[in-house]
């Protein structure tokens, strides 16, 4: 896999790619290479047939402390159109790993601030130690966590995002998981590479494509209203599984007691 500056990656031969955000003396902070360099990745990623399911982790002690102060001190010089460009950006990895067609699977340790939330929120599911902590920071700096805001809103729910990004205090990860933010709270990183493991696991005997399309009946169910024409939506789409290659050998396999082709052992 390609070379970044502040990423490391790794394609395991299951399938797995784990993508480590990689400046850990800087609490693995965003700044515009950052961002490029992992919109990038994610769409590479994306792109690859035989990614099955993206890791996203962290080196050193934190996950994400949010913006770079280099980074903040050359936007504070932008004008309005220059920061809207800046900020496009930054909302257009959000996007990205948000609505990635692949299941992805966040490890999180220590802190997570600003947009370290934001990546935190777009994950399918997460895992962090009992160290990590949580914090929408933005509006002590005079600012507002605009461009996460639709994922974590999306995460946590309205109520609490009228409490945190309000008041920008820091949460703990049991405040996190009963907010939704995160699944599952382990010990300290040797456990957290055993739970991951063991998702990677769970996740992997599920057909690729059946968990592509069901990644897309959330986005188009969660905010519909219930009426005729989702009702005839979600039949089109169950229709269409039922006569899919890979639906047929679910089933076949399921039949006949015997394991379908997608399953890694």
């Amino acid at each position: 896999m390609q070379n970044y500056t502040y990423l490391q990656t790794q394609l395991a031969v299951n399938g797995v790619a784990t993508v480590s955000l990689n400046r850990p003396k800087l609490h693995n902070a965003f700044d515009e290479i950052l961002i490029a360099e992992l919109t990038e990745c994610l769409q590479t990623l994306e792109a690859m047939p035989e990614v099955r399911l993206v890791i996203l982790r962290a080196e050193g002690n934190s996950f994400s402390a949010g913006a770079d102060l280099n980074w903040m001190q050359r936007m504070a010089k932008y004008s309005e159109a220059e920061n809207f460009k800046d900020a496009m950006n930054l909302a257009e990895l959000m996007k990205t790993l948000n609505f990635l067609k692949k299941p992805t699977l966040a490890m999180v340790q220590g802190a997570a601030f600003g947009g370290g939330v934001g990546l935190v929120a777009c994950c399918d599911v997460v895992v962090a130690t009992e160290n990590a902590s949580f914090c929408l920071s933005e509006v002590k700096l005079g600012l507002i966590p605009a461009v996460i805001s639709p994922y974590v809103i999306a995460a946590i729910g309205e109520r609490a995002a009228r409490r945190y990004f309000l008041t920008a205090e820091r949460f703990d990860v049991y405040a996190a998981q009963r907010l939704g933010l995160v699944h599952e709270v382990v010990s300290d990183a040797a456990a957290l590479q055993a739970k991951t493991d063991e998702l990677i696991k769970i996740l992997l005997q599920n057909s690729p494509n059946a968990v592509v399309a069901a990644k897309d009946l959330i986005y188009a169910v969660s905010a519909a209203k219930i009426d005729e024409a989702l009702i005839a939506e979600t039949a089109r789409r169950i229709a269409q599984m039922r006569a899919s290659e890979q639906g047929k050998q679910g089933l076949s396999a399921f039949l006949e007691k015997r394991k379908p082709d997608w399953v890694v052992a």
